[in-house]
């Protein structure tokens, strides 16, 4: 069957490619070793976030076109050409805000000797972090149940058709509005991705583990149910008890008091120190957010 394969012409090809790396000076390669770094930095800021997704996607078409090239599949390679520049094209529409903004830091003084583009998004990620902790406290004080998904990269979207749809900004009030026993809101689980709540009422799946205790309700077990069938970490208060738990990963982890809940919801975040010792594959292993997923700040 390998007789029908298009036949490369490798001398031609390394004749192509040997003028290249002949012409090569010391400074091109200390170039080349240089953009190699950068691209390898940017890629660890962007492990397990959508950046990496859409990355792995633009990569594959790539791929793709430079195998048609190859094999001279002229029509596949045209089609191939016009969706990267549309998708090129696209990424500059898309990230036009967090584009124009970075070009902003820029332009300060004093970028280069201070990490303030990053300090400046870790202060929002805090700022977040904070209204979901003081709403989590009353709630837990006044044993209100609550559902939180903070949603990462899979199993979300048919889950949110079921909800009501606010993309509204996080803030203490919203959420205590939202999940108080009189509103139409508060019934199911509330999701939040990156700075935003994209909805509230929505229903999640139970988990089907026979060997779940009988002791937890509804609550619970949706949330380990979402974290069995998604990437996503699920945040429970007990109406009960006003006990607060952490689902991951089909897995209900208890937390002790409001600074555990501030560490757990920094590594969700990706701000964590925690996140910066563990090693790719923990971090990968308990599918938890980076940093990089939440660009897209509107500033106050």
């Amino acid at each position: 069957m390998f007789e029908y394969l298009p036949h490369i012409d490798y001398h031609s090809l390394i004749g192509l490619v040997s003028p290249v790396f002949s012409s090569l000076r010391l400074v091109n390669v200390f170039e080349i070793l240089v953009l190699g770094f950068i691209i390898f930095k940017i890629y660890r800021y962007i492990t397990g976030t959508h950046a990496e997704q859409l990355l792995k996607g633009i990569l594959m078409l790539l791929v793709a076109l430079l195998m048609s090239k190859l094999f001279n599949l002229t029509i596949i390679g045209k089609v191939l050409e016009s969706v990267v520049n549309i998708v090129i094209f696209s990424l500059v529409v898309i990230f036009q805000p967090e584009l124009r903004r970075f070009l902003g830091y820029l332009g300060q003084r004093g970028f280069f000797t201070k990490t303030s583009f990053i300090t400046d998004i870790e202060s929002d990620v805090k700022e977040i972090i904070d209204q979901v902790v003081n709403a989590i406290k009353h709630l837990s004080k006044s044993h209100t149940g609550a559902l939180i998904v903070f949603q990462n990269n899979e199993g979300m979207e048919s889950t949110l058709e079921v909800g009501t749809t606010l993309n509204a900004k996080i803030t203490t009030e919203l959420l205590l509005t939202i999940f108080h026993p009189n509103t139409p809101l508060h019934d199911g689980a509330v999701v939040i991705s990156g700075d935003k709540i994209l909805a509230s009422s929505v229903l999640l799946p139970l988990t089907e583990d026979p060997k779940l205790s009988w002791q937890y309700g509804t609550r619970h077990r949706a949330a380990i149910g979402m974290s069995e069938v998604s990437d996503a970490t699920c945040l429970v208060v007990s109406e009960e008890t006003g006990h607060i738990s952490v689902a991951n990963s089909g897995k209900l982890i208890q937390i002790e008091g409001l600074d555990h809940l501030r560490s757990e919801l920094e590594f969700i975040y990706g701000i964590s120190e925690s996140v910066r010792e563990k090693s790719i594959e923990a971090a990968m292993e308990k599918k938890k957010f980076n940093l990089q997923n939440f660009f897209n700040f509107n500033k106050k």
